[in-house]
């Protein structure tokens, strides 16, 4: 017999739904006919419209958050868990308050309410470091990340959280999903802002301003675009399916394949001379992306995606290079969405 979600239809909560990842998956649950509401939860509510989407508002670094939190997740018959903050990069408190302490309220709720399905963003992140080479690891390769960085060190900490969650509430199915670098075009103003601030004109990155590409040792990482990396989120709140999925795309992205998109020249220029720039340009607040993520992209393993084509019959409809073009496209024309981290904006 099939249970009562099912045949009414199912109801799912999504955290951090106005970000690059939300917006995609919140699209990707509404578009399927087996679920019949959305709530989608932001800091600030958004004035997007989308049928079947419910939108509220909730920040989770607060303490009485947690109370909301019971009252949203009450009923839903799964939670998908993207909220997370990149910035402050100068203070780490602020971000371990809403990241790692704000999931935690997610978690609790989840568990006091009973809900039957918790899907986490996690992310390559979370992983130590590892080979460069292809096929790639699995997701039984250590999640310890590297510890300077702060996102790392807060993905890497909640899998840990994680880990003693299950064992407290096996009858909750816990999925964590680990994707490498998310991209779409709608998503690049938030994503210039967060890497390399707000007054970074998008047009620096046409291909006449841009004559060559450094090669650095370690330049090698995935990218995957967000929108199929919604539709792995999608399936996995569906199947019942547990445990962590890595998500990634081909073709694995270096030098070589930058200078082709750019079409520029490649430089070899040593890693030490970039990170000690970007350290320079961070400590004087010039840029936001800490020389800590630089170090940990340069040592992050090249990800196996098997245990989702296998379990979750996912496959990626687009190559890492059509999410790298999407991505600069909508830096170029200041593309984004009608909501606060996805707000467009063209500069120069």
């Amino acid at each position: 017999m099939e249970s009562n979600s099912r045949r009414q239809g199912r109801r799912v909560v999504v955290t951090g739904a106005t970000g690059n990842v939300g917006t995609s998956v919140v699209r990707a649950l509404a578009r399927d006919p087996e679920i019949t509401s959305v709530l989608a939860l932001a800091r600030r509510r958004p004035a997007l419209e989308i049928p079947k989407v419910e939108w509220d508002t909730v920040d989770l670094s607060r303490a009485e958050s947690e109370d909301q939190l019971t009252d949203f997740v009450r009923g839903a018959d799964a939670v998908v868990h993207l909220a997370w903050r990149f910035q402050p990069t100068h203070d780490p408190v602020v971000t371990w308050q809403s990241n790692v302490l704000g999931s935690r309220r997610v978690f609790d709720a989840v568990a006091r309410t009973a809900v039957p399905a918790l899907v986490h963003a996690s992310s390559v992140g979370a992983y130590s470091p590892g080979p460069k080479d292809e096929p790639g690891v699995d997701e039984d390769w250590p999640t310890d990340g590297w510890p300077d960085a702060a996102y790392c060190r807060e993905k890497a900490y909640l899998e840990r959280v994680l880990d003693t969650f299950e064992l407290r509430h096996p009858q909750i199915r816990v999925v964590r999903m680990r994707p490498g670098f998310l991209f779409k075009e709608t998503a690049a103003p938030e994503q210039r802002r967060i890497f390399a601030g707000r007054h970074v004109p998008g047009n620096l990155l046409r291909p006449d301003l841009l004559p060559f590409v450094p090669d650095l040792d370690g330049l090698r990482f995935q990218v995957l675009h967000t929108d199929d990396a919604a539709e792995a989120y999608r399936l996995a709140v569906l199947r019942d399916v547990r445990g962590p999925f890595n998500l990634t795309a081909s073709p694995v992205i270096d030098a070589h394949t930058l200078a082709g998109l750019l079409d520029a020249r490649i430089v070899r220029v040593p890693r030490t001379l970039v990170r000690t720039v970007l350290a320079g340009a961070w400590r004087a607040r010039a840029v936001p992306a800490s020389p800590h993520l630089f170090d940990a992209v340069l040592r992050l393993p090249v990800l196996d995606s098997g245990r989702a084509r296998d379990l979750l019959d996912w496959q990626p409809v687009h190559t890492s290079e059509d999410a790298l073009r999407a991505f600069l496209r909508g830096v170029r024309k200041g593309a984004g969405e009608d909501t606060a981290p996805l707000a467009g904006r063209k500069i120069g």
